[in-house]
């Protein structure tokens, strides 16, 4: 006895070939990738000040440049984040040594130290030497350039 079942019928969903759902798909999918990587490739890049309380010079740099800090185009490139010199650094964070004195401002990019400033040589020498550690960025390099261009004298 034959007992063959009827085929169903093929729907459009279906009868695509397998190509032709990848094509559709992987827009779809690198979409999805790239959002939810978002958050942590938005803080690959910042500035950390290793504080303690009761600084002398970490309170002066408070004072002078802090208020600053957030309006300025380095602050865009390289945010700043405070720690407390005591608090044991996150996992994934790699320093190329300790540190030693406060205030210290290592620059942090994916996890990984650029570059540091230890201690707070003034307010002239503190964003020289902070212009220096981004010029090592692309993105750095770019916002420099273009700060550049919009603080140049009208010709």
């Amino acid at each position: 006895m034959n007992t063959t079942l009827p085929r169903p019928a093929r729907s459009r969903v279906t009868a695509l070939s397998f190509p032709a759902v990848r094509g559709a798909l992987m827009p779809l999918l690198l979409a999805m990738m790239l959002l939810l990587s978002a958050p942590f490739r938005a803080g690959a890049v910042e500035l950390w000040m290793f504080e303690e309380q009761g600084c002398y010079w970490c309170e002066t740099w408070l004072e002078e440049i802090g208020p600053v800090y957030p309006k300025t185009w380095e602050s865009k490139v390289a945010p700043l984040k405070r720690i407390d010199i005591t608090d044991p650094l996150p996992e994934g964070i790699t320093l190329e040594r300790s540190i030693q004195y406060t205030p210290t401002f290592v620059l942090i990019e994916n996890g990984r130290e650029i570059g540091r400033i230890e201690g707070y040589p003034g307010e002239d020498f503190f964003w020289a030497l902070l212009d220096q550690m981004l010029e090592k960025l692309p993105e750095g390099r770019a916002a420099m350039e273009e700060s550049a261009a919009t603080d140049a004298p009208p010709s």
